[in-house]
Parts: C-alpha cells; structure tokens; sequence
C-alpha cells in the first residue's frame, strides 16, 4: 500500500498527515494526526444535483468512536455508539461553519465531510485536527471547494497566549477559543472566556491569525503535489435577460416590501412580490423555467438591496439606525411554582427562562470518547416551531437547539458559583416564545434574570446581543447592533458576544462571506460592549442582586463532615443504612469521598431528622465519652449495649459493678436502657463499655464495701442487695 506522509511543527505541536487508499471510494481523504489524537476526514460529492433543492446541501458528521479511547464505554445495556454526543454535535457545527462559506451557493450536488476519530490521547482535543483534516480532505478532492481553511485553539493564562493548549492547559484558562479562517480572514469564532476586555480578545485573534497562515501553507504544499483536478458540476442557472427582467419590474417592488418594521407584514408583502415574479419568470423561459432558480435570483436581488441601502444610507428593514437596540423588557418571578424565572423581550425575540434547584446527586454524569465528568450547571434550550408562527413536528433537541444552548450556557457558567459557596445542581431551560433573531442571546439575558430571581448568589449579570455586518465590493462595511429579520438572513456576518458589565463570558461567530478583518473584529466588539451595557441597564432596573431567600418551593441543602472512615456504616450493606434515612425522611442524601455529606430536603423536619439519624450513624465515640444505651444481647461474659443506630458496644461482666457478678442478668436485663461509660475503643474499632464507672450509678459506700471486701477475696460480693436491687 502506497501511503505519502508529511509533517509540520507550530509552537512545538506537530500536525502529522498520511494520504493512503485506505478510504479509496471517497473524492477525497486524509489521515492527520496531532500526538495521539488521530483522525481520518473524507468528502464525497453526489454525481448529480439533487432533485428539488432550494439551498446548497452540505453534511458535515464528527463521529466518536469509543474505541479511540481504548476503553469500553456506553450504559449498561448498550456499548456501541449510537446518536452523537452533545460534544460531538458543537464539533460538527464548528467545522460546518468554517468550511461552508467557501462553496458555492448555487452548488445542488450533495456534498458529506465525515470525520472519524479513531485514536485520542489525554492530551489533545480532536476538534483542530478535525478541521485541519476536513479541509485538507476537500482540498484534496475533486469536488469544487475554494479552500483551504484552517483553525487553531488558543487558550491564555497569567496574561501570556496558549497554542492549541492541551486539556490541563485549558483548566482555569481565562480564554478557550477556536478561531478559523483563510489566509487573509477570520471567518469562524466559538469561544468561552472569563471576562476578558473586548482589547484582550481582539488581541488573542491576532496572535492566533499567523499560525492559521502557516498550517494553511503546509496544505497547499501537498494539495500542489497531490491535488485533483476540480469537478464542474452544473449551477443553478442565472440567464441575463431574466436578471434584467428582475431589476427592472420588481426590485423597487422587493425594496418597498423588504423594508417593513412589522415582521408578519414584511413576510406577506415579500411572498406576494415572489409569486408574481415566478409568475413572471415561467412564462418568459417556460421551456427552461427553474423555480429553485429563479427563487435564488430573487433572494440575490434581495441581498443586494440591503446592502445597498445600510452601506450608503444606514437605512435598516426595520428602520433602526445601525446601533441601535430593538425596545427591551425584562421580567421576574413570574411563575408561581418554579425556583426562579426570567422573561427577556427585544423586540419580537421572546425567552423565558426558567429555573430549577436540585441536589448535588443530580448532576448530569458525562461519559464521552473526550471527557468523562459531572456538571452541575445545565443549560437547555427550546425553540418550538410557534415560536416563528410555523407548523412543523414536535421532536427532540437539534443541532441549533444543541448550539445555541451550549453557548448561552457557556456564556453563564463564569458566573455559577462553586460548589462549596452553593452545593445544588442548576438546571435553566429557555423557552423561545417568540423568535425574529438572536434568540441565544435573548436565552442569555433570561437566564441571568432567573439565577438572579431563584436567589442563586452570582455576582453580577450577564447579557448578549447578536452583531451584523454588511460588506459591499469596494471594501466598505457597516456593523449592525442587534440583527433581525433580512439583515439576518441576508447580511454577512452573525458575531454573538455574550458577558458582563466588565467582560466577554463567550463569543460565536460564523459569516457568509470569505470572511472578515480584524479591524472589523475589533469595531464589532466594541459595538456589541456598548449595546451590552445598555441591555444590562434595563436588566438590574428589574433585578440587580440576586434575592436573599430561595424560593420557597426549592430544596435546601446542609452539608455534614464524617470521617471518611464512616461511610461505609452511613451507607450500610447493600445501601441499607441510607436507603432507611432516605424512606423515613424524604431526604436526598449524596456522599463524597473525602466525607462530605450534602441533606438535600424541601421540608424542614425532614432535613432535621435526616441530619441527626446522619449523626447518630457516624459519630465518633471517644474514650471517656458518657452515654446512654440499650441491652441488644446477653452473654456469658457481659452484654451488648446498642449506642447509636448500628453501634453496639460491649459491657464485660466485670465493668457491670463494683463487685464480682456471678450472672449478666443479676445487674442488666434485655431490653434495659441503661446508662453507659467508654473505657477504650480497640484497634479492631470495638467499642468497651462501663457500667460500674458511670457517675452516680453507685453510692460510694458500695464502692467502699467493694473495695474492702477485694481485699480478703479476689472477686468482691456485695454483702447485703440482691441482684435486682443492685441494678
């Protein structure tokens, strides 16, 4: 097998590549390999169009394979990989979007980009040689494709950048971001920071743009000595009388029907222009009329009216200047029964976000080919086909409700407090009610306002506004505050910056252009910190502190130290102990290894009880320690005292009095409560226990008689009680 092999060293990380036949059917592919973390990418492009479409059908799937890990991972029932892992589905969106912007838009041949991870180490994240190895792979093909792209991660900590910084490196990173693009422009972000100034990121991207330059050579080395020739397949036909026809019957038509305020009005007046244009358009080509066609031309002509009118004139559809807010409000507390709610509006974009508080034993355990770990703080959302006045099936989560509510929980996870200041489990769900653009960043707003209501004690609130960008082919641009509707769905840029009052928490950005500059990075976050501030105004006039009380709905939770020695008495044999305190109080209880016992209870005398039978289970007895206690057993040589739940100690014969005890039940019955002193406790833990020691339990006069009749008899009998007396 003929294999050719290549490799490239940046900031001490070496990016390794073998072409080989192994996937020989596909147009193109590639194996990369960072450490060992490897990946195999392929393309493949459909021989013809696809039938009916109305967009350019591109898949992009990062497939996990456990076996990369060299483990067996999987539930109990099922060990093979099934639908793909959150983690995988914000991989396949990041390469999605980086790659996207490079074909061509008229394309309707189906096109997949698979990416198999089929080793991984501890030290390096697949997602940059994933997206190294998917443009290469295209590069490679023969499918058309004006790449190459490339990306690189960089991390910051004490004050100095990071290059692809591996896993420990990224633990308390006050930047993690991924950055792609050509040589000469950025065009995708996802980022998580910790409040870092618009400056120190802009400043990160620079820093990173160079590398993207050299791994972008390294490919074009080996795509000049490998490369195949470039397919043409057929494009979605433009004839230039039925462009003519456009501009000159129906553009002012399409401007006066674009440039509505009202979203619904905007929608019926555009779908009523389009179908006379189709109208129009079948019957002067009746015999080469394609409406997927002669619908691009319309959404062109569209594009190219908008960018028109904001370049020259800063005229948006909605008649807002260029950084200016839709109306906002902002409310609290609105659900009667929920720890804490949020309801954030910006213009027609509605999202209520709702707040849930559980125990510690609640987090989300997370088993992935990468991570295997627990969160505590989750954040969903929801964007049900209403909420755009549409029909459509009810189903699970997809890629954009995954996206967008990874970054909205991304953006507020700086702010969740530790688990030793709160130790509950946070659960938001944001409900997209009504939805005309930046919903994510509306989930974020809602979010806040929700920590804030539940009275969860962050420090500050966080907020976003999604940022736009018109382009035109001289160069000159605009930066749109707060995009919606056409400027949306026709402008060149979606660049979401999410944080606080004194930082960025998370940015996302993805383009539908070669790319951007970083001068226009650096005007955009600087527009999108100013419309933050005045988000978080409207925000902290409703609630600028969190409140100082939970609901009364929410669970509280009180936290216990035992001696890690003890857990295993807390918990019992087969978790009989626990199970017990959990039947007789209703309280959650979760244990930790180190002794930490979290009571998670929503009653008070449910949290009460739990907390002394949790006591009583594992308190240490000390030597000298007076207690109180039940006869469980009698024996031959002393009894058996019961000092706690599932705690016996033993009381010899000898310690029952001060004189010799022929029989255990001269002094003590079954059943007795009796008073008790602890002699010493063993090596083996065994407790020993002292009746005749207890204060007051003898007079000293039968001390004294005791102890004068020990000295003629080596086992004193007390002269003058009987048995029962002497108990």
């Amino acid at each position: 097998m003929e294999s050719h092999k290549y490799s490239h060293t940046v900031e001490g990380k070496t990016f390794q590549v073998e072409l080989t036949n192994w996937a020989e059917q596909a147009n193109g592919s590639v194996l990369v390999r960072l450490g060992d973390t490897m990946v195999l990418a392929t393309a493949v492009m459909a021989r013809t169009p696809r039938e009916g479409g109305d967009y350019f059908p591109l898949m992009v799937d990062y497939e996990e394979k456990f076996y990369a890990t060299g483990k067996i991972l999987g539930s109990r029932f099922i060990k093979r990989e099934t639908r793909p892992s959150e983690e995988a589905t914000l991989v396949s969106r990041l390469i999605d979007r980086s790659i996207r912007p490079r074909f061509d838009m008229r394309m309707r041949n189906e096109v997949q980009v698979v990416i198999t991870v089929l080793s991984i180490d501890d030290q390096n994240d697949p997602d940059v040689p994933s997206l190294f190895a998917a443009s290469l792979a295209l590069s490679l093909s023969d499918i058309p494709w004006q790449g190459p792209v490339a990306g690189v991660r960089i991390g910051k900590k004490e004050g100095k950048e990071i290059l692809n910084p591996a896993y420990p490196e990224r633990e308390g990173s006050a930047l993690d971001v991924i950055v792609s693009g050509t040589k000469e422009r950025i065009n995708m972000l996802e980022a998580g920071a910790r409040e870092i100034t618009e400056d120190e990121f802009a400043h990160a991207l620079e820093w990173g743009s160079k590398f993207i330059k050299d791994l972008i050579s390294f490919q074009e080395g080996i795509v000049k000595t490998h490369g195949r020739e470039k397919a043409s397949p057929s494009l979605l036909p433009a004839p230039e009388e039925l462009t003519t026809i456009l501009k000159k019957d129906f553009s002012e038509r399409i401007e006066q029907a674009v440039y509505q305020k009202d979203k619904k009005i905007m929608h019926e007046s555009v779908e009523e222009v389009k179908a006379k244009w189709l109208e129009v358009a079948w019957r002067a080509y009746p015999d080469v009329f394609q409406k997927n066609a002669a619908e691009y031309l319309f959404d062109q002509e569209i594009d190219a009216i908008v960018h028109k009118r904001i370049i020259e004139n800063g005229e948006r559809p909605d008649g807002r200047k260029t950084n200016e807010l839709r109306p906002l409000n902002a409310l609290v507390g609105i659900l009667p029964r929920v720890h804490g709610s949020g309801l954030f509006m910006r213009g027609q974009t509605h999202v209520l976000s709702t707040l849930t508080l559980g125990a510690p034993g609640d987090e989300q355990i997370v088993e992935g080919m990468e991570i295997r770990t627990k969160k505590r703080f989750l954040h969903h959302y929801n964007f049900p086909p209403f909420s755009t006045g549409e029909v459509k099936p009810m189903r699970g989560p997809g890629r954009r409700e995954i996206g967008h509510g990874a970054l909205a929980g991304k953006a507020l996870l700086p702010l969740i407090p530790s688990r030793e200041e709160f130790p509950y489990t946070i659960r938001i769900v944001s409900e997209v009610l009504s939805s005309n653009g930046s919903s994510s960043m509306a989930s974020v707003c809602g979010s806040s306002l929700a920590l804030m209501d539940a009275g969860v004690p962050i420090k500050k609130a966080a907020a976003g506004a999604a940022m736009g960008l018109i382009l035109n082919a001289k160069g000159e641009y605009k930066v749109l505050t707060d995009i919606q509707g056409p400027e949306d769905h026709y402008g060149d840029m979606d660049f979401k910056v999410a944080g606080t009052k004194d930082g960025i928490t998370a940015v996302q950005m993805d383009v539908k252009i070669e790319g951007i500059t970083l001068s226009m990075i650096r005007d955009t976050l600087h527009a999108a910190h100013t419309a933050r501030m005045k988000i978080l105004e409207v925000m902290d006039a409703v609630i600028s502190t969190p409140r100082e009380e939970l609901s009364q709905w929410a669970p509280r939770v009180n936290i216990l130290k035992i001696n890690p020695e003890k857990i295993g008495a807390l918990i019992g044999p087969g978790g009989k102990v626990i199970n017990e305190i959990i039947a007789q109080t209703g309280a959650q209880i979760d244990i930790e290894d180190d002794g930490t016992v979290f009571i998670t209870s929503v009653t008070e005398d449910g949290m009460a009880r739990a907390i002394s039978l949790v006591k009583q289970i594992t308190r240490e007895i000390k030597s000298g320690e007076l207690l109180e206690g039940k006869v469980t057993r009698i024996l031959d040589f002393g009894a058996m005292v019961e000092v706690g739940p599932r705690q016996e100690g033993l009381i010899h014969i000898s310690e029952l009095a001060p004189w010799r005890v022929d029989r255990v039940t001269d002094i003590v019955q079954l059943g007795d409560i009796v008073p008790v002193k602890v002699r010493n406790i063993d090596e083996q833990g065994r407790i020993n226990l002292s009746l005749k020691d207890v204060p007051g339990k003898y007079s000293e006069e039968e001390h004294h008689e005791a102890r004068e009749s020990d000295k003629n008899t080596r086992y004193p009998q007390h002269p003058s009680l009987s048995p029962r007396h002497r108990k």
